[in-house]
């Protein structure tokens, strides 16, 4: 009985989607934090389970700290997740940190491809000359966001990157 409620309350917290702020408003966890969110990964070494638990099969295996993923439910010291591709499942709260992360454009990264370069600029205007120019698809940092720009670091650089092309900030998210 209890893991048939537990697979419809698993179902119910996928079918929400995990909507940005811009859609209804945020519900809170049992944690009391806000559902959505995003965290990042601690380690370089995570178990994506596909339910809550040990005794679930490990559905895949992220190898990169700092990867930001969205949270989308939660059950007791467990997290359902989701990264940039869609790819949904649980992970132990130990092992995600609520350190700001964002993926850089990942939806421009093809297999096979040359990632293309994106600027992170000296202020928050496009007018503004390039710090560096990153590939798409690593990862940046988030230190503050005003809807529009985002201040971030990508190892020794620091600068702004538009809001809207970072994975791990919604639309519209003021980070502070």
């Amino acid at each position: 009985m209890a893991g048939a409620l537990l697979a419809v309350w698993a179902g119910a917290a996928l079918a929400g989607g995990g909507a940005a702020p811009s859609g209804p408003a945020p519900q809170q966890g049992e944690s009391g934090l806000p559902l959505p969110r995003f965290v990042s990964l601690k380690a370089d070494r995570v178990n994506l389970r596909s339910g809550p638990g040990t005794d679930y099969p490990t559905a895949w295996v992220y190898r990169r700290a700092g990867l930001p993923l969205e949270v989308l439910g939660e059950f007791e010291a467990w997290r359902q997740v989701r990264d940039a591709e869609g790819a949904t499942g649980w992970i132990l709260q130990s092992l995600l940190s609520g350190r700001r992360t964002a993926l850089v454009t990942p939806w421009d990264v093809k297999s096979g491809e040359a990632a293309p370069q994106i600027p992170i600029r000296v202020s928050d205007s496009e007018s503004s000359r390039p710090v560096v120019m990153v590939e798409a698809g690593v990862i940046a940092n988030v230190h503050t966001c005003d809807s529009r720009w985002c201040r971030v670091t990508i190892d020794r650089y620091r600068g702004y990157v538009p809001q809207k092309q970072l994975w791990g900030v919604y639309e519209n998210e003021i980070v502070r």
